[in-house]
């Protein structure tokens, strides 16, 4: 795994802030069109030099009304306000993340901050779900529209392992998920082996029972991360979800960061 701190990826992102919409974010006025603001975009390529390149699953932007900018590029997360003069954007001062990135997110991040430190203004345009930023060097972003994820029922993989105070992207390779059945259960993959459990999820908590899984061996890393991820079970976690994003939190202050799979 890359261990290379990344802060300049998600600059490229801020310029997503633009609303389209009869509406105000930051200073200035927004052309009409669809609504922006309090929208959930993914983030679905960039284009450099005419060379596209998709983005990491995960990576999102959404505007607040105030035109405060959040977001993730599937790793890093960042946070940032929109100025908009008509469809043309501007961003403020970026605060990021330093989580160690995968190899390929990390380039993708690179290549969005280099894009947006060279061009710092870009115009908006939608249609439908769809919204495009295009810089004047014809450079751009492209973005759709995302429906929020149930709790129950999604397949969520699981991108970062941490606490309160750090969190790191698994191991390359690494397949880690787990889906919340409407039965009472929840099943999935430690990275190396299948796990069930019984769950029940009430009040921002889910408890979950022993977890029963199966009992192969693997690299090293998989079953450090296997090892982490058990923790969550014979318990209760705290959950948030923000769209296509949850978070679990267990009594003793191990997070899981998982995204709904496409």
């Amino acid at each position: 795994m890359d261990k290379q701190r990344t802060t300049l990826g998600v600059l490229t992102l801020l310029p997503l802030a633009v609303a389209c919409g009869a509406q105000t974010a930051g200073s200035g006025s927004v052309a009409a069109g669809p609504p922006v603001t309090g929208v959930h975009w993914s983030v679905d390529s960039l284009t450099v030099d005419g060379e596209t390149a998709k983005a990491p699953p995960g990576a999102y932007l959404k505007i607040g009304e105030d035109g405060r900018v959040s977001g993730s590029l599937g790793c890093n997360g960042f946070g940032s306000k929109a100025t908009f003069k008509g469809d043309r954007v501007t961003f403020g001062t970026l605060r990021t993340t330093e989580m160690g990135c995968a190899k390929g997110p990390a380039r993708f991040e690179r290549d969005l901050g280099r894009t947006i430190t060279a061009q710092d203004t870009f115009t908006a345009k939608t249609r439908g779900d769809r919204l495009t930023l295009t810089a004047d060097s014809g450079d751009r972003v492209s973005l759709t529209k995302e429906r929020d994820a149930p709790l129950r029922g999604t397949k969520w993989t699981v991108t970062a392992l941490g606490d309160k105070n750090a969190a790191h992207s698994l191991p390359k390779g690494t397949d880690a998920y787990f889906v919340l059945g409407e039965n009472g259960t929840l099943g999935g993959r430690l990275g190396c082996n299948h796990v069930s459990a019984r769950a029940t999820v009430r009040d921002g908590h889910i408890t979950l029972g022993p977890a029963r899984t199966t009992r192969m061996m693997c690299d090293r890393s998989l079953m450090r991360t296997e090892k982490t991820l058990l923790e969550l079970f014979d318990g209760r976690v705290s959950y948030t979800v923000d769209h296509r994003g949850a978070t679990l939190t267990s009594g003793n202050g191990t997070t899981v960061h998982a995204v709904a799979a496409q």
